[in-house]
Order: C-alpha cells, then structure tokens, then sequence
C-alpha cells in the first residue's frame, strides 16, 4: 500500500505542536509583562497637570508639611486634595500674577474646584484607608516614594495586589514611628523595635480578602 503521507509530515506536526506552546508561552510571557509595565500601571510617569504644581519645590524647597494640603490623612480614608483656598492661602501675596497660577485663581474667583489628574487611583472594588495606615506607622515615602523630589508627581509603585500582599504579610518591615511618618527621605525603622506589636496589628487578619475588598 503507497504511504499516503510524506515522510516529512511526522516533523512537520512535531514543530507545530512545539512550535504552539512556545508560542503560548511566549505570549503568556508578554502579557504579563506587559502587565506589569508603566504603560499599564503608569508607575515613573509623571501625569499632566491643569496646573504644574511642584511636590519638590513646595515640601523640599519650601518645607511644607504634607498635612497643610492634605488635611484629612489622619482621619479619612482619603488623603484629600486641598481646596483652591489653600493654594490662594500664599498666592495670593507670592506669586500673584503668574500666568501659570491664572486656573488657580480662576477657580477661587467662582468657588470651582481644580480638576487634577489622579496619580494613585485604585479600581472602585480595592478599599483604601489613609487613616489606619498613618496610625499603623507606614511612612507617606514608604507608598508614595519620595514625593520631595518630584517636580511633577508620579507613581512610584505598581499598585498591584501582590505589592500590597507584601507588606500586609511582612508588616514589620514597613512598620516605623508614628512620629516620622510624615518626614521625608528613607523612612526611619528599627529591627529592635516591634511596631508591629507596638500599635497592635493584627497580622493573621491582613491578607484577608475582606480587609481590601468590601
């Protein structure tokens, strides 16, 4: 009986089957990689502001405390974004007349909010608490990298569950004084010191799901 199938058919099924799950794999690879690029998490881009407003000029040149701006860190779950009259609390005497500060003034001129663009802006289904995390001794620069020394701002980490994940499951990593929260540069920890028992976390509850999705 004639062989119905060339003899290089046997070859050809073997690269296509090799071929398709290298193939698979590589895409597989991609995806997540791509998933974990600044193109989808936009981690080191700086965002487009309606006004150029300068973190490193404001606390590192000028040394204002993060709390002047963000009023309600230590008590909400949202750090707040300050009202126009607090910008118009200085430029109103410094500044004044800068063209680049006109929406600053515009906005306190008919008592509407400047629209600015979230940097760290989680999905509507992850719950956030500011307020737990300052009381727990999690230093501004520990999430937010050094905010000091951003001309514009931008995010410093992915946001991913997974970042989350690892302090909740090495809290005492991340953990230092509530005093130094609020400082600047590296934040201040100490192996000598249990913060984590200290300010009574409780460890075996943090990687629950219902800690971060309600």
């Amino acid at each position: 009986m004639a062989q119905f199938f060339h003899a290089s058919t046997n070859t050809i099924s073997r690269v296509t089957i090799f071929g398709t799950i290298f193939i698979l794999a590589g895409l597989t690879w991609a995806s997540l990689a791509l998933n974990r690029s600044p193109y989808v998490t936009k981690a080191g881009v700086a965002r487009p502001q309606p006004v150029p407003f300068s973190h490193k000029h404001h606390v590192q040149g000028i040394g204002i405390d993060c709390r002047y701006c963000h009023t309600s860190v230590e008590e909400s779950s949202f750090a707040g974004i300050p009202p126009t009259k607090t910008c118009m609390n200085c430029h109103s005497m410094v500044w004044a007349d800068s063209p680049a500060l006109e929406p600053v003034r515009a906005g306190f001129r008919t008592d509407a909010a400047i629209r600015w663009t979230r940097v760290h802006d989680l999905p509507d289904f992850v719950y956030f608490d500011h307020s737990i995390h300052v009381a727990k001794g999690v230093a501004c620069t520990t999430c937010h990298g050094n905010v000091d020394e951003m001309p514009l701002t931008w995010q410093t980490n992915s946001l991913h569950m997974e970042w989350c994940l690892d302090c909740h499951r090495n809290p005492e990593a991340y953990l230092g004084p509530r005093e130094d929260v609020f400082k600047t540069g590296e934040a201040t920890r100490s192996k000598e010191h249990d913060y984590v028992r200290q300010y009574g976390v409780a460890v075996e509850q943090l990687d629950d799901c219902s800690i971060c999705h309600r």
